[in-house]
């Protein structure tokens, strides 16, 4: 995360700042990085130069670098802004400190030479954020925003721009629940679950671009992403705005002379982690034993790995160009990326291009630029399931029958054959291409239109041929060939002019103001069809008429088409007096199709205030405190991301049946209630926040206290009949909050020539309630999810009532087993009893089921620690997720010796005094807390003798090297935390990898 960024000559930088509680804490931390801060570099020299560094008010600077221009010898100031080096009369001394402007000073006879430096005002000045429709400096901003730039994105090669910012945006959470699975996108949740049934995807604008499309980033054409966390900032964009903004700011063209890069990586991808099951032997010899009642097949087959692509090897290479003149400017970039998984036929092939140009006229008051970015990728679909099927099959069978043909059976599936039979491929092409005028009429006004079109769209196809498991035991058409073909469509339009007014007045009072129109028009398409009973593979899935199944009427057909319109009105202002108080103001008016008639249009109002507490003449003694802002905030957000015509009357087929003339005929009903009355949901948010930079610049952070609100929660609910047709109607009911908060920090710990250490944390807490679920109509006390699967019909493992926390599991408080093995479980009264004795009602007042655990993890912590030393650079990522449970079903099903496959170890260790059926309850509960070194990345950058090599950098990482936990399932860091059905490991887990890459930049 960074807020702000302050860089010295030598490329150090110091990062985000972060409000720590009370000034004794802030010293303590100072207290502890400030043993490490200390270093002296000398070398010979013809005469002692000594000296003091203050700062323009006169205040001693400890850590001051200074050294011989042109050369690596140098020292640093002490703890009273003394130094000492070595020089010759000839010799130049340089003078850094981050967040001061560098001085020179010619040795010549002098022995003794004392500095004062000048702070750096134009850094902070520099640091432009993304706040929508606009940008704003770091010191303007009084809202809730995190600015993560490229250089501190993860370096493990992404899968999804997401990927880059994991762990580096507090209160933002980025889990991949389906691991290296390069097909899949990551669950990306904003401060808590803010929605039961809308979107709870946050919003993506890529230069503009609303509803911009992921899949169309590659990370070296990504310059920075900023997050609008908070409802006084992401107002703006009204209705879509409830779960947050993720702003994306692509690489551009600058003016000067051209410039060519080439960045590429390699990576290997290794098995970090899989179930522990038995070994062939060892299920043979539970056999011989009786522990288990199974067949002994006489072979020994690791099914598991069977399916693992031991060979894989993921690649990405991007070639960019740039330059231009002052009048007109470019960058062009194309990038090739085939990412494979760690499964076997599941991969994920791209070519994309991107290209932007700027161009200016009219005497330098027309800017007008425009961005084109298209990608084609080839997915392999296939695989990346059946993980659970194989782990746990009986190991004495084999894939094979004896005549080397595949063997099959009509109670499970040979994956491996299907794998190596069956296709299941995607052919996709995403483009977008935008255009922006800016005009700046008269002094201070300026207009812009900005226009934008996306285009998503792709084919699927399957097949599976006559010798495959999936045709041979068809019932209809056995040995007949299946196939199978899709395509969607997928198109967005935007046009969103605005006016934007700057003016400063008596040189105190600075006002901007941004007035504009929004219009959004998206429309999707698809069509499907399957047939069945070819009678050779000549054609697969590209001749589908060809099938018996569809003579005989069992062919599978269908088509959709549906679209919606979004226009707003918005508008901000701005204001700042003498660069210490600041206001911001906003309203979005906004109305969608997807609204009832009585609830068309809607506000969204908000406010922010900032106050830059350390330009107040009281704080010009407070020697330690470099910046200090406060910032409040209110905001109103909304969700409109549910289903076109959720609130309309639509037809559905309702069957055919016999007509009088002896024809069947299609009939058409009703199939959804209408509900006139149907809005957005909308979110109230309070946020308060603190930015600042202490010790001259080494300490820098911000904390953020937040409390929202979400109201006219989106669900379906029985409908009372009459009024109604059908039994269900989607309508607002429910409230849903959260409330947290928020800690990023960044400590230049040490800032040398040769040597430099800069620590960045963040951290998050955050408490998630389903307030209320009901109202004078709709009655519903409680919601379930986290479906439990598998063996026996066990239900949902969470159970969330009105007023109580999100992810709260409810079940059986285990109490022990009886002599027989038999489960006993603790009644309301605290008695241990038998299964068949429990209440497993949902009223609260009578059940035995009780609160057993907290799905959702309580904290969340990421630490980064960067090193340089001369030309390598060294960089540790960590990061984990504390104060939480995770339900171990693969335990449950496969630690219990009722199966009849293969089964844990621990069926005969932990869980070994069970002789009863499947049940749900705490037993299976285990702490999900985990710390992780996540990411380890070492550099190096070569100085080569030659003005064609601008930059040449080669680097190598390790990804998810090692994870301290107490948990015995799967990588805890792939279980969901996100949504309102988290903590479910899955029997049919994707397998945690640990990777390995290789990459390369270079510069031209």
């Amino acid at each position: 995360m960074r807020n702000f960024k302050l860089k010295n000559d030598f490329g150090h930088r110091l990062k985000e700042r972060v409000p720590l509680y009370s000034k004794g804490l802030l010293l303590l931390l100072f207290a502890f990085f400030i043993q490490f801060g200390s270093n002296v570099y000398a070398t010979e020299a013809q005469q002692t130069i000594t000296g003091k560094v203050v700062d323009s008010d006169g205040i001693v600077l400890p850590g001051v670098t200074v050294t011989i221009k042109g050369t690596t010898q140098g020292t640093s100031t002490d703890g009273d802004g003394t130094y000492q080096i070595q020089a010759s009369p000839d010799d130049v001394l340089e003078f850094n400190l981050i967040g001061f402007i560098k001085q020179e000073e010619l040795v010549g006879n002098r022995t003794n030479i004392d500095v004062t430096l000048a702070p750096d005002t134009k850094a902070l000045e520099a640091v432009v954020i993304e706040v929508g429709y606009g940008s704003m400096k770091q010191k303007e901003v009084t809202s809730a925003v995190a600015h993560v730039d490229s250089e501190d994105f993860r370096q493990s090669g992404s899968r999804n721009a997401l990927d880059l910012i994991q762990g580096k945006v507090p209160g933002l959470q980025v889990t991949r629940s389906s691991g290296s699975n390069p097909n899949s996108s990551p669950s990306v949740q904003l401060r808590g679950v803010v929605t039961v049934t809308g979107s709870a995807s946050p919003l993506y604008v890529i230069d503009g671009i609303p509803g911009g499309n992921m899949d169309l980033l590659q990370q070296d054409d990504i310059l920075s992403i900023d997050v609008l966390k908070d409802g006084s900032g992401a107002a703006i964009y009204g209705s879509s705005a409830n779960a947050g903004v993720i702003l994306v700011t692509t690489k551009k063209g600058k003016a000067g002379e051209p410039s060519f890069s080439y960045s590429s990586y390699a990576r290997k991808e290794y098995l970090a982690r899989r179930p522990n099951t038995l070994s062939p032997q060892e299920f043979r010899d539970r056999i011989a034993s009786g522990d288990i009642d199974q067949e002994d097949f006489g072979h020994s087959t690791d099914f598991y790995d069977k399916l693992i692509n031991h060979s894989n090897i993921s690649n990405n290479h991007n070639f960019a160009m740039s330059g231009g003149t002052a009048t007109t400017n470019y960058r062009a970039s194309v990038n090739y990326r085939n990412l494979q998984g760690i499964s076997l036929e599941n991969s994920r092939q791209e070519y994309g291009a991107r290209l932007n140009i700027n161009q200016r006229g009219l005497d330098d008051r027309l800017n007008v630029s425009m961005n084109l970015a298209t990608n084609f990728n080839n997915a392999n679909l296939l695989g990346g399931g059946a993980w659970e099927s194989e782990a746990y099959k009986n190991p004495t069978l084999s894939n094979y029958n004896e005549d080397g043909s595949y063997r099959f059976d009509l109670t499970s599936t040979n994956e491996y054959a299907r794998l190596m039979q069956e296709t299941s491929l995607r052919k996709q092409q995403t483009t977008s291409a935008d255009f922006k005028a800016d005009l700046d009429i008269i002094e201070g006004l300026k207009g812009s239109v900005f226009g934008s079109y996306q285009r998503n769209t792709w084919v699927n196809s399957q097949y599976a041929p006559q010798d495959s498991e999936n045709s041979l035991e068809n019932s209809d058409y056995p040995g007949g060939a299946w196939a199978s073909k899709s395509d969607v469509l997928s198109q967005q339009y935007a046009f969103e002019p605005t006016l934007q007014y700057n003016t400063t007045l008596n040189e105190r009072h600075d006002l901007t103001a941004i007035a504009g129109y929004s219009y959004r028009y998206e429309i999707n398409e698809g069509l499907s069809a399957s047939n069945r009973g070819f009678i050779n593979d000549l054609f697969h899935e590209d001749n589908l008429s060809d099938g018996t199944a569809l003579i005989d009427g069992k062919a599978s057909m269908d088509s959709y088409k549906n679209d919606n319109t979004l226009i707003a009105f918005f508008g901000r202002v701005n204001y700042m007096l003498d660069g210490k108080y600041m206001a911001q103001f906003i309203l979005r008016r906004e109305g969608s199709s997807r609204f009832g008639e009585n609830n068309k249009w809607g506000n969204f109002p908000a406010v922010s205030a900032g106050w830059n507490i350390s330009q107040e003449d009281f704080m010009a003694d407070v020697d330690f405190v470099d910046y200090l802002k406060l910032r409040v905030g209110y905001g109103v957000t909304g969700n409109s991301g549910f289903s076109n015509n959720a609130s309309r009357v639509t037809l559905g087929g309702g069957g055919r049946y016999l007509y009088p003339d002896g024809s069947y005929r299609e009939t058409y009903g009703p199939n959804r209630n209408p509900n006139p009355d149907l809005r957005w949901e909308t979110k109230h948010e309070l946020n308060i926040g603190i930015d600042y930079t202490l010790f001259q610049n080494k300490l820098s952070g911000s904390i953020d206290i937040y409390d929202r609100t979400t109201k006219d929660l989106l669900d379906q609910y029985t409908s009372p009949q009459p009024p109604y047709i059908q039994s269900n109607i989607y309508t607002n009911v429910g409230t849903i909050s959260s409330k947290g908060i928020e800690l990023g920090l960044s400590y230049s710990a040490i800032s040398k020539e040769d040597f430099s250490w800069i620590v960045d944390l963040t951290a998050s807490t955050n408490e998630n309630v389903l307030d209320s679920y009901s109202n004078d109509i709709y009655k519903v006390e409680y919601k379930t999810f986290g479906g439990i699967g598998g063996a026996g019909d066990l239900g949902d493992a969470i159970t969330t009532y009105e007023g109580e926390r999100v992810g709260q599991f409810w079940g059986k408080r285990f109490a022990g087993f009886t002599e027989d093995g038999k489960w006993l479980f603790y009644n309301r009264d605290g008695e241990a009893v038998r299964n068949d004795q429990i209440n497993n009602s949902k009223d609260r007042d009578v059940t035995d089921l009780q609160h057993i655990g907290n799905a959702i993890p309580k904290y969340y912590l990421s630490l980064t620690n960067s090193f340089t030393y001369k030309n390598f650079d060294f960089r540790l990522f960590m990061r984990g997720k504390f104060d939480y449970d995770i339900l171990n079903t693969s335990a449950l099903t496969y630690g219990n010796k009722t199966w009849s496959g293969n089964l844990l170890e621990e069926a005969f260790g932990k869980y070994s005094e069970i002789d009863d059926t499947y049940m749900y309850s705490d037993y299976y509960l285990e702490s999900g807390s985990y710390w992780k070194i996540d990411e380890v990345t070492v550099g190096y950058t070569f100085n080569l003798p030659t003005k064609f090599v601008k930059n040449l950098r080669v680097y190598a990482t390790g990804q998810n090297l090692a994870t301290i936990t107490g948990y015995s399932g799967n990588d805890p860091d792939f279980v969901s935390d996100t949504g309102l059905g988290p903590g479910i490991d899955g029997r049919s887990a994707y397998p945690s990898t640990r990777s390995f890459l290789l990459g390369l930049n270079l510069t031209f």
